[in-house]
């Protein structure tokens, strides 16, 4: 399975892959493979995580205080968020809305109802 960030979810794992890394050298790149092993797990077991949603799931990092919350869209992962889990809870539904409206713009404009 294929997996792909959504635009901002890719902005704040590379903050947060800089941040651990000017707290201590090297701690920014063990914080990227924690996330990418997260992101195996994910593909291996996807309806094994927390539901937040009907269609979004959350998977805890090990050793960071960050989830990845993802959904299936027809056989990829789109990981909508890394989300810390000690700051605004939520804030990422605001990108399944976004993911939405682009979704209904481009109906509009290929004239499906």
């Amino acid at each position: 399975m294929k997996f792909y960030f959504h635009p901002d979810a890719e902005v704040e794992f590379d903050r947060a892959v800089e941040y651990y890394e000017q707290l201590q050298p090297g701690l920014g790149f063990e914080f990227a493979e924690e996330v990418y092993a997260t992101i195996t797990r994910i593909i291996q077991y996807p309806d094994a995580w927390s539901a937040l949603s009907k269609n979004s799931r959350r998977c805890l990092v090990t050793r960071f205080p960050y989830g990845v919350i993802y959904q299936i869209k027809s056989r990829s992962l789109r990981i909508i968020a890394v989300a810390h889990l000690n700051r605004r809870p939520g804030y990422w539904k605001e990108r399944l809305e976004q993911n939405r409206t682009l979704k209904e713009d481009a109906a509009k404009s290929r004239g499906a109802p």
